[in-house]
């Protein structure tokens, strides 16, 4: 007699917490996941799968039960950390300097391995396994990811339909967040570089106050930018890193800005890049300076499929009961998650990670850390989603889209 699923979950609780431990203390940047994949491999293989690499070298995918029928379900993990410091108390803390996983890739790295392990086990147990596809993507925090890559090496071809979650400390743990339509936003990264003569602070009247000029770019041009767009709520302009000089007495002839741009329409993202450089031009004209705009575009929002959504949801109760699950508002964050879903049928679901009792600290915090009870719920909830659709497929549906 094959086991509970659950059963077979919880057999492999513990191995997966260690798993996630181990790759928060050495976290890995985007395209740079190479001990990550070699683990992810090696643990495969351990299973009797034949896992294979992306062409880069980083990320891989990981095929289980008959993918020839071409009516496969892909389950996606992103594997790579932040560039910030990780200032937890915990034994399994970051111990790369300046790198950490602040957003939860381990736990989804762990995550997507656990169902890869679970439905292995219940093909070698009898039970009927569906064709499922891992993939453990890199460099998802570096845009515009590399989703893309696992899209041109033909991954996506025979896929049915791609399933993901998001760590989400907003959720209590035992909660399940799904929705329909607009899930995310589109992102974009803008970089300014700002030049000018320079000089002594005892003479500004002399020169271009350049620290002065980039103080306007900081606060002006993200008023400036949303008040341009179509619909003003849907745009969020917001810096994350500027630097100009490095001594008291010096202004400095050159001075940076880095920052996000996220809409949430297809429409607004397509003319942000005109409308930003339009407004830099107006702020900056007439300031003695030279400026240079690199606006790089990231992602699109991730549209959830109502029906992929609507197994999400069935799993979802399933796993934590009807009280569970949770119908999440829109994030105005990115995620190239977007990729696989503007291809194939796709949802992406949040997974509530918070202690209950801690401060509910958010994404990409210093000290983020998760209830790694989450670990067991999420290889549970994502399984059934998958034994949903090779027993049910797609069926009718109602409409939760914006």
């Amino acid at each position: 007699m094959t086991p509970p699923l659950n059963a077979l979950v919880a057999a492999r609780e513990h191995e997966l917490r260690a798993l996630r431990r181990r790759l928060h203390t050495h976290p890995e940047l985007s395209w740079q996941e190479t001990a990550t994949t070699q683990m992810l491999v090696e643990r495969l293989r351990v299973a009797g799968l034949d896992p294979i690499v992306l062409n880069r070298g980083t990320g891989l995918v990981c095929d289980i039960g008959d993918t020839s029928t071409g009516s496969i379900v892909a389950v996606r993990a992103d594997i790579d950390a932040l560039a910030m410091a990780d200032l937890t108390e915990t034994q399994y803390r970051s111990r790369i300097p300046g790198v950490a996983h602040a957003c939860g890739h381990d736990v989804h790295t762990a995550i997507v391995l656990g169902v890869g392990l679970v439905l292995r086990a219940l093909a070698e147990q009898g039970g009927a396994a569906p064709a499922i596809r891992l993939i453990f993507e890199p460099a998802e925090e570096s845009m515009p990811g590399g989703a893309l890559d696992v899209i041109e090496e033909g991954w996506l071809d025979d896929v049915a339909m791609v399933f993901g979650l998001h760590c989400d400390p907003r959720l209590d743990i035992g909660q399940i967040g799904v929705r329909s339509g607009a899930i995310t936003a589109a992102s974009d990264i803008m970089e300014i570089e700002i030049s000018g003569p320079g000089g002594h602070t005892a003479r500004p009247h002399l020169t271009v106050d350049l620290t002065a000029v980039m103080g306007r770019v900081l606060t002006e041009l993200p008023a400036a930018v949303v008040a341009a767009a179509d619909s003003p709520e849907q745009v969020t302009v917001v810096f994350g890193a500027a630097h100009a000089g490095d001594a008291a007495n010096v202004i400095p002839a050159r001075a940076s800005l880095r920052g996000s741009v996220r809409t949430a329409d297809i429409e607004t993202w397509d003319r942000m890049e005109k409308v930003v450089e339009s407004e830099l031009e107006a702020i900056l004209a007439g300031t003695g300076t030279t400026w240079r705009l690199n606006y790089r575009r990231g992602v699109p929002p991730v549209m959830n499929d109502p029906a992929a959504s609507e197994v999400l949801r069935r799993a979802a109760s399933a796993v934590v009961g009807s009280a569970g699950v949770v119908e999440i508002p829109r994030s105005m964050g990115g995620d190239t998650f977007a990729w696989y879903a503007q291809r194939v049928p796709a949802s992406y679901a949040r997974l509530g990670t918070h202690f209950g009792d801690g401060p509910r600290l958010d994404l990409h915090a210093s000290t983020f850390d998760i209830d790694e009870r989450a670990i067991a719920i999420g290889v549970e909830f994502l399984t059934r989603a998958v034994l949903d659709y090779r027993d049910h497929g797609l069926r009718e549906t109602r409409s939760d889209s914006d």
